[in-house]
């Protein structure tokens, strides 16, 4: 004997019922403090930006005017006018990329010598360098000060690159990353012949471009928007840095008076580089800090 059954459509679990608005409201909270969070952030970077290119009618308007009605390059010329923009763009470029190359250079070495050999005070080498991460680099002034005096390199680039050529940070990363690579495809390089500087350069560092990435974006911000340590450094306006040339061309009455359209513009091209290298390198900063997640 056969029987017609008639089911009822499966209905969605009370509880389940109960819980989405709940969940709905959470996450909306959540988007709406991300969103204060990046308004918060991005706005006064987004003032500057568009008050570099403002009249100095709109920058004295009240209230603040947020979009330029007529946009225009009088500020920057200005500034071009007012400033050897040129050599102090050329200092901090030629700083920063110096500095960033060394510490991909030397940190990845001693990095790779912490990680995969062995060789006497190992041990105590990485203690430093755990060390040297809790001192404040403010602390560090005075000596390196001291000794860029007694070597006689005080104005000159050289006093403001030898001091950060290799970071206790630096080193730290690479170690942590080069040490994720198996020792077994090391162990194997070296039985086919390989010595250990063709298994730096050919096998370790391909394996490690994020971690590369991520600390060439650290270096390079910290290089370029460093501020005291070429301020002490430096008394020849000509190896001045762009942070250093805006912050004098700043406190100087008889320069930057009324002149709040031109510090924005100097601002403006202050950050542009760090803007530029960030977009340029967001890829593998992002596939760096993921996979130092995972660890």
């Amino acid at each position: 004997m056969s029987t017609t059954e008639t089911r009822a459509p499966l209905a969605a679990p009370a509880g389940k019922a109960r819980r989405d608005p709940a969940a709905r409201a959470r996450r909306t909270l959540v988007y709406v403090l991300l969103t204060l969070g990046l308004i918060v952030t991005v706005a006064p970077f987004l003032w500057m930006a568009l008050s570099s290119f403002k009249t100095q009618r709109e920058l004295g308007a009240s209230p603040p005017v947020w979009w330029p009605s007529e946009w225009t390059l009088d500020n920057f010329r200005e500034l071009l006018d007012r400033m050897d923009v040129g050599q102090a763009l050329f200092n901090s470029l030629l700083v920063a990329v110096f500095v960033t190359v060394c510490n991909l250079l030397f940190c990845s070495m001693l990095g790779y010598a912490l990680a995969k050999l062995n060789f006497a005070g190992k041990r105590p080498i990485f203690g430093i360098v755990l060390g040297a991460l809790m001192v404040p680099g403010n602390l560090m002034l005075l000596p390196m000060f001291v000794m860029m005096s007694a070597m006689g390199l005080i104005d000159s680039y050289a006093a403001l690159i030898l001091p950060f050529a290799a970071g206790a940070f630096g080193v730290f990363l690479m170690r942590q990353f080069i040490q994720a690579i198996p020792d077994e495809l090391l162990e194997a390089a070296r039985m086919d012949g390989a010595r250990e500087w063709y298994i730096f350069w050919r096998i370790v560092l391909p394996l490690v471009k994020p971690a590369l990435a991520t600390l060439s974006i650290f270096v390079f911000l910290g290089s370029w928007n460093n501020f005291l340590w070429p301020l002490v450094a430096t008394n020849d306006p000509g190896k001045y840095t762009l942070p250093v040339a805006l912050a004098t061309f700043a406190t100087d009455p008889t320069q930057a008076d009324g002149s709040n359209g031109v510090l924005m513009a100097g601002a403006f091209l202050v950050v542009l580089p760090v803007l530029l290298v960030f977009v340029l390198l967001q890829r593998f900063f992002t596939q760096g800090i993921a996979t130092a997640g995972l660890k």
